[in-house]
C-alpha cells in the first residue's frame, strides 16, 4: 500500500489504513487514486437475482398495482353475480351463499402472496442497505474531497498573507527610505537657507 494513503488515513481517522473498515479503505484508495466511487447499485443488485426473486418482485408489484385491485374486485363481482343471480335461477349453483369456495380460493390467494411479498420486502430491505452503504462511501469520499479543498484554500491564503507581508515590509522600507531621504533634503535646506 500508498505510504501517503497510510499517511492520509492516519492523519484523517488516527488510525492505521489496516484498522480501517473496507468500506473506509476503499474510499481511501478511490480518493489517492483521484478516481469516482458511484457506481450503479441498482444494477449489480439486479444482475444477482434469481428466477425466483424476479418473480417474487413481479408477483409483489402486480398484487400492489390498481390494475390488481380492479381486477380482483371484478372477478369477486362476476362471482358473487354468477352464483347469486344467474345459476340460482337454474338451480346449479357450484358455491351457493356464503361462497364458501370463494372464501378458500381467498384464502389460498393470501397464503401464497404473503409469503411472496415478504420475500419481496426482504430482498428490498437487503437492497436499501446496500443503497446505504454506498451513500456512506460517496459522502465520505466527498468530505474529503471538501477538506482537502479546505486544506487547499488555507495554504493559498497563508501564502498569500505571506507575500502580502513581504510586500508590506518592502513598502516600509521604501517610505521609510523615502522619508529619510525627504527628512534629510529639508534640513539641509533648513540649514543652508540660514
Amino acid at each position: 500500500m500508498n505510504n501517503h494513503l497510510r499517511d492520509f488515513a492516519k492523519k484523517r481517522f488516527a488510525v492505521d489504513l489496516e484498522a480501517l473498515p473496507e468500506p473506509e479503505q476503499r474510499v481511501i484508495h478511490h480518493y489517492g487514486e483521484r478516481r469516482h466511487i458511484s457506481r450503479n447499485t441498482n444494477r449489480e443488485f439486479e444482475k444477482e437475482l434469481t428466477f425466483g426473486q424476479r418473480l417474487a418482485d413481479q408477483v409483489a408489484t402486480f398484487g400492489g398495482s390498481w390494475m390488481f385491485i380492479i381486477s380482483f374486485a371484478a372477478i369477486l363481482l362476476a362471482w358473487v353475480l354468477l352464483n347469486s343471480f344467474i345459476l340460482v335461477r337454474r338451480g346449479d349453483t357450484f358455491d351457493p351463499y356464503p361462497y364458501i369456495l370463494l372464501n378458500l380460493f381467498l384464502s389460498m390467494l393470501a397464503a401464497i402472496q404473503a409469503p411472496v411479498i415478504l420475500m419481496s420486502q426482504s430482498r428490498q430491505a437487503a437492497k436499501d442497505r446496500v443503497d446505504a452503504a454506498h451513500d456512506y462511501e460517496v459522502n465520505l469520499k466527498a468530505e474529503l474531497e471538501i477538506l482537502s479543498l479546505h486544506e487547499k484554500l488555507d495554504e493559498l491564503r497563508e501564502k498569500q498573507w505571506g507575500e502580502l507581508l513581504v510586500l508590506q515590509q518592502e513598502q516600509i522600507q521604501l517610505l521609510t527610505r523615502l522619508l529619510k531621504e525627504h527628512v534629510g533634503g529639508v534640513v539641509s535646506e533648513r540649514m543652508g537657507g540660514e
